[in-house]
């Protein structure tokens, strides 16, 4: 998440919760594409990870893209934690280990997203060229071990850094380790966020098969083809997952607010401060209970931040968010936002979706789950491979993408995004595939080429 909310309006109820949530639902001609990606910040000389201070470390970079855009910095007391765009444009955040985000605008088209990476990566080029500085993009480090990751300095991430030992065994990993690109897409009504959030969900697997690339793990290979993925599994199970129960009769706004209060806290931020509440129940906040801070009343701002610590395969705030794709190249960046507009924003092409995966039940979608971080496009449903549902899902994208009738200046529709896509499925190989044939061959068993041959 780029900044943290601010809106110091009292939440009285459980109902205002559900309200505030159903605030999302837009018109579909003001429906938007919204595409946030991190990558990895690595010294060109000796591939090393970027300290906040210093000369040419991440404070650096902030300042540097601050002056080139002219946008507002984002402050933590004296520190610069990320810059955003007065006029909507988007805004740029570190996650813990100094991976640096972009969370893009909102915007109408494919074509507008692909103008707006471009441009963001030839100005972090521009700005990082001086400080001897380059940006890669995977899905988890390939080489450096946790202990040599620094931490940026931001209240909320050294919260989380105690608790996560408490809840799983790779949290840590997943804050300081790895990348990711997800597409934050709208809904028209309550009905319309329940069925995209459950094919979404569904398919989150797929999508996780298609972009997976983190094969690495300290230097050599992990056995893995998304390990990203896989850290998930045993982050913090309160608070990520296939949500079983979101294909239950009754699934809506008020189910997804149950969920949410039943998700134990991190921290509530008091004016510049983050309180710790780690573990704490939203629902005391609410009664003015929370053991953290006795009497204070909940605020949007408190609600709008606890639901960006949930972690789900897909994530309900006031639009839906996709979160299961490992970071990878311009055209991994690319394609991720176009595969699920296709399918989403088009209504045949989501009745077709919901048709393939409305009869898979809750376990054989955690089978699912459990197996793609391993096995790729290789893993099964039903019998099924994932390379052969991945093809039907290209075929619904693409044809959504094409009724969406959105051409660039050449003449070309949003289908274009999805040719990277459609060429890995018809080799059957994944970019994680990709880099371990390289590191097997011409890498001669080295993943610090890398870093040259990947970088942006």
């Amino acid at each position: 998440m780029a900044r943290d909310q601010v809106d110091l309006t009292p939440i009285e109820r459980r109902d205002d919760l559900v309200a505030w949530l159903a605030e999302g639902v837009k018109a579909k001609s003001q429906f938007r594409i919204g595409t946030e990606h991190e990558k990895f910040v690595f010294t060109l000389d000796g591939h090393h990870p970027v300290p906040y201070e210093g000369r040419r470390g991440i404070r650096a970079l902030l300042e540097g893209m601050q002056h080139l855009l002219g946008w507002q910095p984002i402050m933590e007391g004296a520190n610069v934690i990320g810059l955003f765009d007065v006029t909507g444009g988007g805004a740029i955040s570190l996650e813990p280990g100094g991976q640096f985000e972009l969370s893009g605008a909102q915007l109408r088209t494919m074509h507008q997203t692909s103008r707006e990476l471009m441009a963001h990566l030839a100005q972090v080029r521009e700005v990082a060229q001086p400080l001897r500085i380059g940006f890669l993009g995977v899905g988890m480090t390939p080489s450096w071990t946790r202990a040599e990751i620094p931490k940026m300095p931001k209240g909320r991430y050294k919260i989380m850094t105690a608790y996560m030992p408490k809840v799983g065994t790779l949290g840590l990993d997943m804050m300081y380790r790895t990348c990711t690109v997800q597409t934050n897409l709208d809904f028209s009504s309550e009905a319309d966020m329940v069925k995209k959030l459950r094919v979404s969900i569904a398919l989150q697997p797929v999508a996780t098969a298609l972009f997976a690339n983190s094969p690495f793990t300290e230097g050599k290979p992990n056995g893995y083809l998304s390990f990203r993925s896989e850290i998930w599994r045993d982050t913090d199970n309160a608070r990520a997952g296939m949500l079983p129960w979101a294909f239950e009769r009754g699934m809506g706004f008020e189910r997804w607010v149950d969920y949410a209060l039943d998700v134990p806290m991190y921290f509530v931020k008091h004016g510049d401060a983050y309180v710790d509440a780690s573990g704490q129940s939203f629902r005391d906040l609410l009664a003015g209970k929370l053991p953290a801070m006795p009497g204070a009343r909940a605020t949007i701002s408190d609600w709008a931040n606890h639901i960006s610590t949930i972690f789900p395969e897909v994530r309900l705030k006031r639009y839906l968010e996709m979160r299961g794709a490992d970071s990878g190249s311009l055209p991994n960046l690319l394609a991720l936002p176009a595969l699920w507009v296709g399918i989403l924003y088009d209504d045949v092409s989501l009745d077709a979706a919901w048709d393939v995966v409305k009869s898979w039940t809750a376990t054989e979608r955690q089978k699912l789950r459990d197996e793609v971080p391993k096995q790729g496009l290789a893993a099964t449903i039903r019998g099924r491979p994932v390379a052969e549902i991945a093809t039907e899902m290209l075929k619904l994208a693409r044809a959504g993408l094409s009724r969406r009738r959105y051409l660039d200046v050449g003449g070309q529709d949003e289908t274009c995004y999805l040719d990277v896509l459609d060429d890995r499925v018809a080799r059957g190989a994944t970019p994680a595939q990709e880099l371990l044939e390289k590191y097997n061959g011409p890498w001669a068993g080295s993943v610090d080429p890398i870093y040259s041959e990947e970088a942006y």
